[in-house]
Order: C-alpha cells, then sequence, then structure tokens
C-alpha cells in the first residue's frame, strides 16, 4: 500500500525544513547527520530545503551502521566527531521502526558533548522498543509490529506499507 506519492515526500521534507529552522533559529549553523543511503538521502534534501530559507551555514555528513548489526562496526561518521563539540546536531533517518538503529547511531556522539541532539525521520512509527524521541517527522503511523515501511527515493519517491 502506498503511503507517500512523490509530490507528498517534498512537500513533508518543505515542511520539516521549516519546522527545523523554526526550532533552531538561535542556532549559528546545523550539522545534519543522515545515517546510511536513505536517512542520507532524506538529509540532502533537507540540507536543500534549509539553503533555500536560511543562510545558516549547514555540514551534511554520513553515518554509517549496520542496522542488522549496529554493534559489528559500530557508528561511523565521515568527518572528526570532535568538530560538534557545543554544536547543534540533527540525526537524520527515513524510518524510525523500533528506534534501535537510532539509538546505536546516537552512540557516534558519545565522545563529545553537542550543545543538543535532534532525531528527524520521514516516517515515525509509534512502537519503539528503544528510548529515542523523535523531533521531527513527516508522518506519524502506527503500525503492526509485522509491517514493514520502505522508503524509496529516486525519479519516482514513494513510500510505502508492505
Amino acid at each position: 500500500m502506498q503511503l507517500l506519492t512523490h509530490d507528498q515526500i517534498n512537500a513533508k521534507v518543505t515542511r520539516l525544513a521549516m519546522e527545523i529552522l523554526e526550532r533552531n533559529t538561535e542556532e549559528s549553523e546545523l550539522y545534519i547527520l543522515g545515517i546510511n543511503n536513505r536517512g542520507m538521502e532524506l538529509a540532502r534534501r533537507l540540507q536543500h530545503e534549509l539553503q533555500r530559507i536560511s543562510d545558516a551555514p549547514l555540514h551534511l555528513w554520513n553515518l554509517r551502521i549496520s542496522p542488522s548489526d549496529p554493534l559489528a562496526a559500530g557508528p561511523e561518521l565521515d568527518h572528526d566527531v570532535r568538530e560538534l563539540n557545543g554544536k547543534p546536531v540533527l540525526v537524520v533517518d527515513d524510518v524510525a521502526n523500533t528506534g534501535r538503529t537510532l539509538f546505536y547511531a546516537l552512540g557516534a556522539l558519545q565522545a563529545v558533548l553537542p550543545s543538543k541532539i535532534e532525531v528527524g525521520v520521514l516516517v515515525d512509527r509509534r512502537h519503539k522498543n528503544w528510548p529515542i524521541y523523535v523531533t521531527y517527522s513527516g508522518m506519524v503511523l502506527s503500525t503492526t509490529l509485522g509491517d514493514n515501511i520502505l522508503v524509496e527515493f529516486g525519479e519516482k519517491d514513494v513510500a510505502l506499507l508492505e
């Protein structure tokens, strides 16, 4: 079942960017960390929209983690994590399901003290098993544990419930 069309995803990204800007008006810059491929694509789109409506410097980083085995290599950032000391950080993923991937991804920030950490997702599922609070969500959805949500970015963006 289709949850979001290409146009709806674009509208949600625009709204999320406005929300992020509203809650970060006092910040002089923002670090956006996209998780893996789809989280990074959503982070790129958010950065693009934020740049359209704000002059604040935005830093886009890739945060890699294995969702199936988050302890295997641990979370890895493509920049020096020490740059995040005292800085606002937005961690972005496509879907927040149980919260496990986001929980372990935040482990990449344990060696530093950001000024704040926020989480943004396109789809937030309501049945978290892990203590994760999603700050920004394009869509909140209650599903069964057996349901799967797939976000596909490309020429024809779509979010599907399988």
